[in-house]
């Protein structure tokens, strides 16, 4: 954080929001816990101390700031679970002191005061985080695997109509290099011990990878495919619409099968009555696609969204970059798994290396392809211009 004091009194004349937080005062450690803590499991922020609300230079006595100084001590240490580190400044403006906290966004998310309440930033103000939130956060954390965490489908006496038998016997055979039946192990148990099951019911892992009906208990968990006229995702004519359910082999198939009958095959050499080849690289939609079912963030209630316009496609994954990688990082090869048991298994299910490169796959393949990662909105959007389009340099650019 800048602290001289002209770059202070811009950001005070800004007013409050999301990042800075005026008082004029604190009445207890407790309190200020509460501000802190949302600031941590947010995106970090500031309080500025001795500002009104209406952005007034009151001031503090060095009594009050050596006061507010064990106040910031109690509640990063003893009020917020885990502890937190903040930076403190005190300045002069206008004759008056002011003290200034600068907290940064947590890396042990997720915190909570000595209450039990987890706070978040909303705006300029804080809330109760919600079960979701708290759900991202510890998966953030690294504290919980989603695609671990047992859903509502309970293993039945028929467990046929529960599971794909068949799928999961050419998984395991190919997975283990064992046949299942031959091993002498319930299915029940061989879930378990795949963490694919747990408590009696089916993980999500479980339930994406192997079940009959998945959308039963996850309804948001398909490919919703639209192939528009023109450019723009307001547009009421489009030319097909298919939603990809099933298991995320099926998805998978039902979104190539999608992009391969709304896309152009374009004659790139040979004679003509060869088929010609997709306009945009078969291989960087494969990737794309499977980049979208393995990564997304299963916690949100929300689609993966693939869109064919005249000039691009889009495919929108649920869930920003985690652990603060960019997209920077990713065009390098790095990865953070939001999803590990899906990940783990996914090798032999669909065509997934595991190692981090994809996306660099998808932009040798496609150069003409663009990124973005929407913290905001919390979706990652990769674009895959058309044929004889204008090519794209900026691969960190918003999409369009």
């Amino acid at each position: 954080m800048k602290w001289n004091n002209l770059d202070i009194q811009k950001e005070i004349s800004l007013g409050e929001d999301t990042f800075r937080q005026f008082k004029q005062k604190i009445e207890t450690a407790a309190k200020l816990a509460e501000e802190m803590c949302a600031m941590s499991n947010s995106r970090g922020g500031t309080i500025y101390i001795g500002i009104s609300d209406k952005k007034e230079i009151i001031g503090l006595t060095t009594q009050e700031i050596s006061l507010y100084n064990q106040f910031i001590s109690n509640a990063a240490n003893e009020n917020i679970k885990p502890p937190i580190y903040p930076e403190t400044k005190v300045i002069e403006l206008e004759d008056k002191l002011i003290l200034i906290i600068n907290i940064s966004e947590g890396t042990s998310k997720a915190y909570c005061t000595s209450a039990g309440v987890y706070w978040v930033k909303s705006g300029s103000d804080k809330r109760r985080a919600s079960p979701q939130e708290l759900l991202r956060m510890f998966q953030q954390s690294s504290l919980l695997s989603l695609d671990e965490t047992p859903t509502s489908i309970e293993f039945g006496e028929d467990i046929g109509e529960i599971i794909n038998l068949a799928k999961f016997y050419v998984f395991y055979e190919r997975s283990r290099g064992k046949e299942f039946l031959k091993e002498g192990i319930s299915v029940e148990k061989a879930f378990e011990n795949m963490n694919l099951a747990g408590e009696g019911k089916l993980t999500l892992a479980g339930l994406l990878l192997f079940a009959n009906n998945p959308q039963s208990a996850k309804p948001y968990c398909i490919i919703r495919a639209v192939s528009y006229f023109g450019n723009d995702i307001s547009g009421d004519r489009f030319k097909d619409k298919v939603d990809c359910l099933g298991v995320l082999d099926d998805q998978y198939r039902g979104a190539m099968n999608f992009l391969k009958n709304n896309l152009s095959h374009i004659q790139k050499e040979g004679s003509f009555n060869q088929m010609g080849s997709l306009e945009i690289d078969e291989k960087a939609l494969e990737e794309a696609v499977v980049n979208a079912l393995i990564h997304r963030d299963y916690s949100k209630n929300a689609v993966i969204r693939l869109f064919i316009f005249e000039d691009r496609v889009e495919l929108i994954s649920p869930g920003s970059l985690p652990n603060h990688l960019n997209v920077e990082n990713i065009l390098n090869g790095n990865s953070v798994i939001r999803n590990p048991t899906i990940v783990s298994y996914a090798t032999k299910i669909l065509p997934y290396s595991g190692i981090g490169s994809g996306v660099p796959r998808i932009i040798k393949n496609h150069p003409n392809t663009k990124l973005f990662d929407d913290k905001d909105g919390e979706q990652f959007t990769i674009t895959l211009f058309r044929e004889k389009k204008s090519k794209v340099t900026n691969l960190f650019s918003e999409p369009v």
